[in-house]
Formats: structure tokens, C-alpha cells, sequence
């Protein structure tokens, strides 16, 4: 068992996020560790369960809220977003608690502070209250300044060529 959990983040403009950090839950889970996925702004019924359906099978719990983004979902009332959003960091607070978890991949959150859904103080308290020996993966686009000095390692994916330039969709099993 590993003594201190570190704060990792995965943010950029690139594709490959949220594909790192489900990776390195992965891995974990392969070492015996208690992972958990809690998602913000993904939503499973639009593209489907792949990625949650291979990690239940690796016994990696995924909690899912804010699935839909704003800018997406234009009918969507910013304020419905913001309280989903803090009802997603409460029940973070409330994984916390139970020393059991080795890992919590935040998958997103850096995009619900970045678009003001969550305030940037309320991240960096959940980060200085996180146990000692809990990995915390964040991952999203826009990453503040403060959270990156606040955390232990900082991955930049930048993109450098994509598909989408091409013309190609998202493809299913691929991008979702």
C-alpha cells in the first residue's frame, strides 16, 4: 500500500485528458487499489457506457454529475449546473471520509471551475482537506494557476493535430 497520495492534474487543449487519468485508474486497480471515477459534464446515455462498463468491471466505481454542459446544451439553466456541481463536490467530501478509497479521479472539474460552475477557493479547500494517502487525478481544460501550484504533477496535453480539422466525427469506442 502506498504511503502519501499525490495530486495529479491533466489539462490542455489536447485530446487525452480524461483517457490518462482513466488509465491511470486502471493501472491502480490492477495493483489492488479502491478507485473511484466521479465525472462532471460527461453523460453516459448520449454516448454511451463504454469507458464506465470497463472500469465496473475493473471494479471501479463511477459517479456521474453535471452531465450536461451549458454550451452544449443551450437549454440548460446555468444555475441547475452550478448546484449539480456542488452536489458533485459534497459528495467528493463525503468519499473523503471514508479511508478505504486509494484513488478519486475528478474528471472534468477543472472545467466546472474554469466556466464558474464551482469556485476555484472551494477546489483548492477540497484539495487541502484530501487524506494523506488518497491519489486525486483532475482533469479538465483550464486549470487555474493556484491548483496547478497546489498540485504535485502537472500534465499539459496539447493538441498538435486532430481529426475534427479533418472533417471526422467522434468516433464511438474511439473518442467516446
Amino acid at each position: 500500500m502506498k504511503e502519501k497520495g499525490l495530486i495529479q492534474v491533466y489539462t490542455g487543449d489536447g485530446k487525452g485528458k480524461s483517457t490518462a487519468a482513466i488509465g491511470q485508474a486502471a493501472r491502480a486497480a490492477g495493483h489492488g487499489f479502491k478507485v473511484g471515477l466521479v465525472s462532471f459534464f460527461k453523460d453516459p446515455e448520449a454516448f454511451g457506457y463504454g469507458e464506465h462498463k470497463s472500469l465496473e468491471k475493473l471494479g471501479i466505481k463511477t459517479f456521474l454529475f453535471a452531465k450536461k454542459h451549458p454550451h452544449f446544451y443551450k437549454e440548460l439553466n446555468p444555475d441547475d449546473v452550478c448546484q449539480e456541481c456542488s452536489r458533485g463536490l459534497e459528495f467528493i467530501k463525503e468519499l473523503f471520509q471514508d479511508p478505504s478509497w486509494d484513488m478519486l479521479v475528478l474528471d472534468e472539474i477543472n472545467i466546472a471551475v474554469r466556466d464558474g460552475f464551482l469556485k476555484e477557493e472551494e477546489v483548492l479547500s477540497l484539495l487541502e482537506t484530501k487524506p494523506e494517502k488518497l491519489e486525486l487525478v483532475l482533469t479538465g481544460r483550464g486549470v487555474t494557476e493556484n491548483i496547478i501550484e497546489k498540485a504535485d504533477l502537472v500534465s499539459e496535453v496539447r493538441e498538435v493535430k486532430h481529426p475534427y480539422s479533418q472533417g471526422i466525427k467522434s468516433r464511438e469506442g474511439i473518442e467516446y
